[in-house]
């Protein structure tokens, strides 16, 4: 995979143009036309982004380091990583030793902590050149068999992750759920579309909210079982919804269940002859009388 795709999957995770990031490796600016391979990215190396403006492309080479991982000018390198709050929160997750460094006053050991991690990535690939150089030294040992059967497979998942960055790069993005606008009772909600749960379901507080409790048939209480389990407290046989501007009748399964408030189920889908429309990113109800658009990063 080359750097130009790299940067358009960040692109997709962080929201960045892809014209706006810049990328560095051990100390060097990796260009567009590079192959990660021939850099000797590896994984679990640090590339660093960097979001470049009309404002501060004077100020790029402040990030840039020495042979030994040093940064070229250490006081330079430690505002511009504390100016960015993304990658600080990044660090702080990922290497808080080293986050710490830049937070604090000591440039000696910002510095040495920039060594100690490029010894450790040179150590890292040194090791895993030597294994794989003692693997094919004996063919016939078993134990280097199954290493190198192992170092095979792990390749072949590594090729398989490169052309899948390269030719499939949104199987690697969120997917947002699909929400839309309702009125349950006369009280707005947002409500979670999902064609795989059988029932439409609304929890406890919700309903409360809405003033349907007192409508729960107990009769059918019972226990909800998917990927976790749920009581189930009850029925409200049913209560009118709002979808876009027209009135629909509605029954719910009632769970005690607070992480989720109000989800569209099949059943309900299915009585109302909704289709799920992605292209347009509409659900359309009704056989399409109305049309409600998906909301956006919910």
């Amino acid at each position: 995979m080359d750097v130009e795709n790299l940067k358009a999957l960040l692109e997709v995770e962080t929201s960045v143009p892809l014209r706006q990031q810049q990328l560095h490796f051990n100390g060097r600016e990796m260009q567009n036309s590079d192959k990660l391979s021939a850099l000797g990215v590896q994984d679990g190396d640090l590339v660093m982004m960097v979001k470049i403006t009309s404002n501060d492309r004077a100020s790029q080479n402040v990030i840039r380091l020495n042979p030994d991982g040093s940064a070229v000018d250490p006081q330079a390198f430690r505002q511009h990583i504390r100016g960015d709050s993304q990658l600080m929160a990044q660090l702080l997750q990922n290497d808080p030793t080293l986050a710490q460094a830049i937070l604090g006053d000591d440039i000696n050991e910002l510095q040495n902590t920039l060594r100690s991690r490029h010894q450790q990535r040179l150590e890292l690939k040194r090791k895993q050149e030597e294994e794989l150089a003692l693997m094919y030294a004996d063919p016939f040992d078993v134990e280097a068999q199954k290493k190198i059967e192992a170092a095979i497979r792990q390749k072949g998942i590594d090729e398989n992750w490169e052309a899948a960055l390269e030719h499939n790069p949104e199987a690697f993005a969120r997917v947002v759920m699909l929400y839309v606008d309702m009125e349950v009772n006369g009280v707005p909600l947002k409500a979670f579309v999902d064609s795989g749960a059988q029932s439409t379901i609304i929890s406890k507080s919700c309903a409360e909210r809405c003033g349907l409790l007192r409508l729960l048939d107990q009769r059918y209480r019972g226990i909800a079982v998917g990927v976790g389990q749920s009581e189930i407290l009850g029925r409200i046989h049913v209560a009118p919804i709002k979808i876009g501007h027209v009135f629909y009748p509605c029954s719910f399964t009632v769970l005690d269940a607070p992480n989720m408030e109000f989800l569209f189920g099949l059943d309900m889908l299915r009585k109302h002859q909704c289709i799920i429309d992605l292209k347009e990113n509409v659900l359309r109800v009704g056989g399409g009388e109305v049309s409600v658009p998906f909301l956006q990063g919910e």
